[in-house]
């Protein structure tokens, strides 16, 4: 009997955002996110404003395939640092680049937020 790994449970939970965006996965998307996530990424205007999407609008975009439109779904995933109840992830795939936290929660490590640009 093998024992899961705090970073292979932080690499599903990612795993679970990503892919769950690429194949329009809404229930995956569910399970990966906090409910209080707040998702940004800089404007072009050199980051004097950010762009914010919450976990509902995450749903809904997913839900609608936003993520569907990509064909390379090929995922990199660092996780530099676990601490406690807290961890940093660093996502790299074709389209995004992304900083990711995480919470353990008592469903398990959720993604409560992100910070993103496109590749």
């Amino acid at each position: 009997m093998s024992t899961v790994t705090e970073q292979e449970l932080i690499t599903r939970t990612v795993l679970d955002y990503f892919e769950g965006w690429f194949e329009g996965d809404t229930e995956r998307m569910r399970r990966a996110l906090h409910p209080d996530l707040v998702k940004r990424s800089p404007g072009d205007d050199h980051a004097a404003s950010l762009g914010v999407t919450t976990a509902e609008r995450m749903f809904e975009l997913t839900e609608q395939g936003e993520g569907t439109v990509h064909t390379d779904h090929r995922i990199e995933v660092e996780i530099p640092d676990v601490y406690g109840n807290i961890a940093t992830a660093i996502v790299s795939s074709a389209p995004y680049h992304e900083y990711v936290h995480l919470v353990r929660t008592s469903e398990g490590w959720k993604i409560a937020n992100a910070l993103w640009r496109p590749t």
